[in-house]
């Protein structure tokens, strides 16, 4: 174990001593005079060295898995400067002895690279410099550039983000570290791309001040100091020259190529590929490309005049690999059953289990502008009046409508749902308006025939341009989400039972404690449970008694719950405590109220069959006699404009409002002690065993 240690950390040391000792190496070039196999040995190493950057650069998943680009950049850059000082000292002071002066590397440049012709020499020069100085630093110090801005001013959202993920319980604190440390070493690494390009651009500039330097510098060495002919000294000293430049500016241009594949790569943390893999994948992606491609080789390959087997080798290759990728994508496409057994193989998990909506809409695809923010639907906007009328109104707020698209309906349809139940169902005609006929409207409208879903009266669907005859004939004209909206505030007022459930009553209370501090202290959980308080106000809403008075609730319950915790016990009192509330829709507004009272022998007879809670056994026939009754005087008040309802014995109330509210829904059933009595009572009719009597 300690051989181990201590060959580790003398590993740890020469690695921590690499990167001064080879600075300072770079600075002792520049002074020291070099021999020229040394010279070989170094811009050998130069070139080895950008290869390694280059392909370093290529095979990096994310431009943060090369972060030490910037000093990468900064060292070649030494290097190389450092060389052209070395070589320059041996160009100048061995130059006259002739063209391997400053060793073979220079002469191979000079000579073979571009045949030993000085102009042509320079003018490769040049162009190298253009390319490396003008299009590839420039573009990649401009990308780094507003990269970094970008960088940088989206590191606020990006830390928002993730403190959203960290308290949300998605991430741990370990990984939201690793994140901030991404976002900002990411800001950072562009940062220094972009002052690191200005390394490589003053590289160029140099290496050109260098050439003329060599030139200038060699021609009058050459001519005065060595009594070199022109033409002597201009064929050592241009061409060393040249070959020193060139030598120098491949390596600049391979380096300044990898620095612009790392800051134009776009990847995210999670891509794996590496740039050939990416490209690759991506230019080949779509059949089409290759095939197009292929065949606009192919006719310029026909043109006579052309290439004919160059254009037509290509186009030829292109369409036979659009060809393959193709067949490679009909087969992917055609075995989608192939997969399933993997699918099937995977492990059931509770994350398989979608929740049901409490309250859901779902509409055909025709519909879907209705509810799309992008088409300017006012659907949604109309559901949140609604779910706002309907706190108000009711006295609780209800569950978000989740509304998504439903393919299995027809088009023109739409669903509402309760806990995954349809409670109403519909069809509307988006750009149509419904003319709806309220029973006294006049003439004949053209159009598509329906009938209104929440009230079921007939109507029908005309175009824009007849909306203004309608309403002059008497017609009731909504648009199609207004019907829809409609519908759905006619059934969630009709199953708000439905909708209150334990989350509903705990903000409830929750409300009420914050409009009056410690209302429900005494009752919730002392005297009783929230399962049972629940209970109590969904008999409330059931009966379709609102729960805007919870003061007079709660203290209801508070005082009751001393003597019986019973659920219908707690109920009959809440309700005779709400009796002014109750019976407010029933009075006329002069002190009276019309109500339907039972015969005395048929309320005697219903008194022995009452059993415990809302239990009544009673003879089918004469259930259905008195419900038919009871139906047809409700229809004579209702056709008057008055509200129905029952007055009943206390005994027999929840029993009766069980029984009615199955094929009477709109009759309320009210029991004696629910009057107030300052309310005059007027009787409508006697409901009997075999006739409804008239007062």
């Amino acid at each position: 174990m300690t051989t181990l240690a201590a060959g580790g950390l003398r590993a740890f040391q020469w690695r921590g001593l690499a990167a001064p000792l080879f600075i300072v190496m770079v600075l002792a070039m520049m002074i020291l005079p070099l021999p020229p196999l040394l010279l070989d040995m170094l811009f050998t190493f130069n070139i080895a060295l950008a290869l390694i950057v280059l392909l370093a650069a290529v095979y990096a998943n994310r431009p943060l898995d090369f972060a030490a680009l910037p000093t990468v950049l900064l060292l070649t850059t030494l290097l190389r400067l450092s060389l052209n000082v070395a070589s320059t000292r041996v160009v100048l002071m061995n130059g006259h002895t002739g063209p391997d002066a400053a060793g073979k590397v220079i002469e191979a440049f000079g000579h073979f690279l571009v045949g030993g012709n000085f102009a042509v020499g320079l003018v490769v020069f040049l162009i190298l410099v253009v390319i490396n100085f003008v299009v590839i630093t420039k573009g990649a110090g401009r990308i780094a550039e507003v990269s970094a801005r970008f960088t940088l001013d989206a590191m606020p959202g990006k830390q928002m983000a993730i403190d959203a993920d960290l308290n949300a319980g998605q991430i741990t604190d370990v990984e939201a570290k690793k994140r901030r440390a991404e976002i900002s070493q990411e800001a950072d690494f562009y940062g220094a791309m972009d002052g690191a390009s200005k390394f490589v651009r003053g590289d160029a500039i140099a290496g050109i001040l260098i050439l003329v330097i060599n030139i200038v510098g060699g021609l009058a060495i050459g001519i005065i100091q060595h009594d070199l002919s022109f033409a002597r000294a201009t064929d050592n000293y241009v061409l060393l020259a040249i070959g020193d430049g060139l030598v120098a500016q491949i390596p600049a241009l391979v380096i300044s190529v990898a620095a612009g594949l790392v800051v134009s790569r776009v990847a995210s943390s999670e891509d794996k590929e590496d740039l050939g893999a990416q490209v690759a994948r991506q230019l080949a992606a779509n059949p089409q490309t290759l095939m197009v491609t292929g065949a606009v080789l192919v006719a310029l390959g026909a043109i006579p005049g052309m290439p004919h087997m160059a254009f037509l080798l290509f186009g030829a290759t292109a369409l036979w690999l659009g060809r393959w990728r193709w067949r490679a994508e009909a087969t992917r496409v055609a075995q989608p059953a192939a997969a399933a057994p993997a699918a099937d193989a995977a492990e059931a998990s509770w994350d398989d289990l979608a929740p049901v909506d409490v309250l859901g809409l779902e509409v055909g695809f025709r519909l879907i502008a209705l509810v799309d923010r992008a088409s300017d639907g006012d659907l949604l906007k109309r559901i949140k009046g609604i779910r706002k009328k309907f706190a108000q109104e009711v006295g609780f707020l209800p569950p978000q409508v989740h509304i998504r698209d439903n393919l299995d309906l027809s088009p023109n349809a739409y669903r509402i749902t309760v806990k995954g139940v349809s409670v109403g169902e519909g069809e509307v005609y988006a750009g149509l308006w419904m003319a709806i006929n309220p029973g006294n409207a006049q003439g004949n409208l053209p159009g598509t025939p329906g009938r209104d879903p929440a009230f079921g009266l007939p109507a029908i669907w005309i175009e824009p341009g007849l909306r203004d005859t309608a309403l002059s004939t008497g017609h009731t004209v909504v648009d199609a989400g207004t019907v829809i909206a409609t519908h759905l505030n006619h059934l969630m007022q009709s199953h708000a039972s439905l909708l209150l459930g334990r989350a509903e009553t705990q903000g409830l209370i929750e409300h009420a404690n914050r409009l009056s501090p410690k209302l429900t202290d005494d009752l919730i959980p002392k005297l009783i449970s929230l399962a049972t308080f629940k209970r109590v106000l969904a008999g409330l809403l059931e009966e379709g008694v609102h729960l805007r008075d919870l003061r007079t609730i709660v203290d209801t319950l508070t005082e009751t719950a001393a003597r019986s915790t019973d659920a219908a016990e707690l109920l009959a009192a809440t309700r005779v405590a709400l009796g002014r509330a109750i019976i407010g829709g029933l009075s006329s507004g002069r002190g009276d109220a019309e109500m339907l009272v039972l015969e005395p022998e048929l309320e005697r007879m219903l008194a022995q069959a009452a059993g415990a809670g809302d239990a009544l056994a009673i003879e089918p026939g004469l259930a259905e006699s008195m419900l038919r009754e009871l139906a047809a005087a409700s229809e004579r008040l209702e056709n008057r404009g008055v509200q129905s309802a029952l007055l009943v014995p206390d005994k027999l109330r929840a029993a009766l409002s069980r029984l009615v509210r199955r094929t009477c829904p709109r009759v309320r059933v009210i029991a004696h002690a629910e009057v107030p009595e300052a309310l005059n009572i007027r009787v409508a009719a006697v409901i009997g065993a075999r006739a409804a009597l008239p007062a």
